[in-house]
């Protein structure tokens, strides 16, 4: 990480009402004083003027100083609240860049230095990153839920009990001639450590939940050309995202729309019609559909007949997957032979309601507590997974003694603090911070 006092405009895009600059480092404390005269007491809002470096006053602001530790960054930091202007906001900037020690922060800048400096670990880290970019009611509170530290606090409970083991086998190699300690010390953690693996693994059952929280429910439309995929995608969307011709093969690329379903993000896609064709683009088109439907949580088979075959349509997916017959304005309302789940017609509106009811069925079903303490990267699974891995080896491997045993615990507790960032985080810091913002 580079050295130097950093700052940055954290409150979002121009022009607002007001707009937060952010200053962060060793030398703030003096750059808040050439800028405002003085710095004001320690966290109390001061009205203040804040001038050039030639004097000139460039606007009144709120000032506000934190000193550090106890700051977001756990340095000496500093925030200007001032008007949101355009060129109010790129005069304050530019006098700070002019400030001997000063530089504009680089992206995540802040939240890596709070990390570095022990204020947040990394999943409370990714948890402020996805509680900035979250849509949703669900995606917020998950969120709020790794940002405040839940699931920190169960990986550490979980850290806490590995240690302890290993202290167990420890005490058991180190004094085993000692008439004070019993034998067979160790033997009382192994039925917690059997428990521990289980917590684990019911834990990281419940990733794909967290991700599809976090990411959406991905739905795919597929079927044959003009059933209505696009007409259904503008519908739900309430807007034209996709053209919508009479001319078969219209769509030749995937579109997708975020919708809100009782709190969820659902990300609907919008695919090329299925069909043989010598058309390149369109046969394009057709291939990335088949990747869609690779990915997909849930496919949407929609055709205007009742023979369309899944078969032919839905490949080597396996998932869930809706019948919907559509065009039932001009095709009739009653259901036909075949089994088809919805009749819908994106016309009147008709049975749309009873599809989107359909696609809820298939939303996680969260409560409050720790029900949203998931996993939601995949980077949290796989130290999971190693984690468990390591504890059932230590389980298996009773005859290859105790040092070995204790080994494979020392590398479960070290799986699990590369996902807090206790141990071994450096090659993933790069990567998790670069999704911020330049202010955060």
């Amino acid at each position: 990480m580079r050295a130097g006092t950093i700052f940055a405009l954290s409150s979002g895009g121009l022009p607002s009402g007001v707009a937060v600059i952010r200053i962060s480092g060793p030398d703030c404390r003096t750059a808040v004083a050439q800028l405002c005269g003085a710095v004001p007491p320690e966290r109390r809002a001061s009205l203040r003027s804040i001038r050039d470096r030639n004097g000139d006053v460039i606007d009144q602001g709120i000032v506000l100083f934190f000193p550090g530790p106890n700051s977001f960054s756990g340095e000496d930091c500093a925030e200007l609240q001032i008007h949101g202007g355009r060129a109010t906001v790129a005069a304050v900037l530019s006098a700070l860049g002019v400030i001997d020690g000063l530089r504009p922060a680089e992206a995540g800048e802040f939240s890596r230095r709070a990390f570095l400096n022990g204020r947040m670990d990394l999943v409370e880290v990714e948890g402020l990153a996805d509680l900035i970019a979250a849509e949703t009611e669900m995606q917020r509170r998950l969120a709020g839920e790794q940002a405040s530290g839940g699931l920190s606090r169960l990986y550490d409970s979980w850290a806490k009990r590995l240690t302890h083991a290993r202290a167990m086998i420890e005490a058991e190699l180190d004094f085993a001639d000692e008439d004070d300690v019993p034998g067979s010390v160790a033997a009382s953690i192994w039925s917690d450590m059997h428990a521990l693996a289980q917590d684990i693994l019911n834990h990281t059952d419940g990733a794909r939940v967290g991700e599809i929280v976090r990411d959406g429910l991905k739905v795919v439309i597929a079927g044959p050309p003009n059933a209505g995929k696009s007409s259904l995608l503008n519908y739900l969307a309430q807007r034209d995202v996709a053209i919508v011709t009479d001319v078969p093969g219209t769509t030749r690329d995937v579109l997708h729309v975020d919708l809100d379903i009782g709190g969820y993000a659902v990300r609907l896609y919008d695919t090329a019609g299925l069909r043989e064709t010598d058309d390149v683009v369109e046969r394009e088109g057709i291939r990335r559909t088949r990747l869609s439907l690779q990915q997909a949580d849930l496919v949407l088979l929609l055709s205007d007949d009742d023979v369309t075959d899944a078969a032919d349509f839905l490949g080597n997916f396996s998932g869930p997957f809706l019948r919907i017959r559509s065009k039932s304005d001009i095709f009739g309302e009653t259901l036909p032979d075949r089994a088809i789940d919805v009749m819908i017609s994106t016309k009147s509106g008709d049975g749309v309601d009873d599809l989107i009811e359909r696609i809820r069925a298939y939303l996680p079903t969260l409560e409050v507590g720790n029900a949203l303490a998931l996993p939601t990267r995949a980077r949290h699974r796989d130290g999971l997974v190693t984690c468990r891995e390591h504890i059932l080896a230590a389980l298996q491997n009773v005859s290859a003694g105790l040092d070995i045993q204790a080994e494979h615990l020392r590398l479960a507790a070290q799986a699990l603090g590369r996902i807090t960032g206790r141990v071994d985080v450096e090659n993933l810091l790069d990567v998790i911070f670069s999704e911020f913002c330049i202010g955060k």
